[in-house]
């Protein structure tokens, strides 16, 4: 063999060699990110969803420099401010079981809210039916709006046939408000709650390679992110009230595939829905931290839903339209987080 051909043949091997190492950095490249490896001494894998422990909650106390689980709400009551209200006059105090068994099957009047509340005997408070208690008063009440819409003339026909349905069983006399004046409550309710909503969102672009589910999981539990009750979805509990501060999102698809290390994202969505959260819990710039942390942890981008970036100056703008929301929203009787706020935009 000729010294020609065996440098031909060497050169052939080292460009096959080259054109293996290439493909193998492509696929390299192209694959989603992973979790990084489990510190030593640690029982559980990054990227696994963290769980609630039952048996440590239970030994827990208020007290517990750990102990951050918000008490659950009671069932919010029947507002004037928001509600349509029809008081019920009874012969005389009736049990709680026994309204209980005479209320409707469904509690809802096409998109809204139905209730009946009882003044206890023993308490002189209104509140939802209990068995083992004493009423001697009722009222059956209707949201007027929420995201849905107003109260129209036909839910506040039907809230009045399924509330005398009802005070025929209770032998109760109703009395109902004028449906023209409720309906115009509505509406104008209706209009303001539409002109002071606000549900923000980021989207989280990657710049080069994409990310697993597991990934994202690990990068966003990290910031204290926990798994939500939908696959695909994370919050960030908050440390005020129930409801999350903040939600974090991406392909429920990826989120369910039997192998999560193979499925590939390259956007993640993370959302505030303004009027849920309490002014105190700083969510929008809670947001933005969170946003900047994992864009540069995760080698992403932060931009609108149009795919433009977000400079801190539009951040500002936006940081001081919401402080006049809230404002607005406080004057109203209708803070950010509060019982009504989270009724009425919901």
């Amino acid at each position: 063999m000729s010294q020609l051909q065996l440098g031909l043949g060497a050169l052939g091997g080292v460009v096959l060699l080259g054109m293996l190492a290439y493909y193998l950095w492509l696929a390299g490249k192209n694959r989603p990110r992973q979790p990084q490896a489990m510190p030593a001494g640690t029982s559980e894998p990054f990227g696994s969803e963290p769980t609630l422990d039952l048996e440590a909650l239970d030994g827990a106390s208020e007290d517990d420099p750990g102990f951050s689980i918000p008490v659950p709400e009671k069932k919010p009551g029947l507002d004037a401010l928001i509600d349509v209200i029809a008081p019920i006059a009874l012969e005389a105090p009736i049990s709680g079981d026994a309204v209980l068994a005479a209320l409707p099957p469904t509690r809802r009047v096409g998109s809204k809210p139905f209730a009946v509340e009882g003044m206890n005997t023993d308490t002189k408070r209104w509140e939802s039916p209990q068995p083992g208690q004493r009423y001697s008063q009722l009222q059956a009440g209707l949201q007027l709006a929420n995201r849905a819409g107003a109260l129209n003339d036909i839910e506040f026909s039907e809230f009045v046939m399924k509330a005398q349905n009802f005070c025929d069983v209770m032998n109760g006399t109703p009395d109902f408000p004028d449906m023209r004046r409720e309906v115009a409550r509505a509406r104008e309710l209706d209009q303001f709650a539409s002109d002071h909503d606000a549900q923000i969102g980021f989207v989280l672009r990657a710049r080069r390679s994409a990310w697993s589910p597991s990934y994202v999981q690990q990068m966003a539990a990290r910031l204290g992110f926990v798994p939500g009750s939908i696959a695909g979805r994370m919050v960030l509990p908050g440390a005020t009230g129930p409801v999350p501060v903040l939600s974090l999102a991406f392909d429920t698809q990826a989120a369910l595939a039997d192998d999560l290390s193979q499925s590939a994202l390259r956007e993640l969505n993370l959302a505030l829905d303004v009027p849920q959260v309490e002014r105190a819990e700083q969510a929008f710039t809670r947001m933005c931290e969170a946003a900047q942390a994992l864009a540069k942890e995760m080698d992403g981008i932060v931009t609108d839903d149009a795919g433009v970036p977000l400079p801190p100056e539009a951040l500002a703008v936006i940081a001081g339209e919401l402080e006049q929301l809230y404002n607005t929203l406080d004057q109203r009787e209708l803070s950010a987080g509060s019982v009504l706020a989270r009724r009425l935009f919901s």
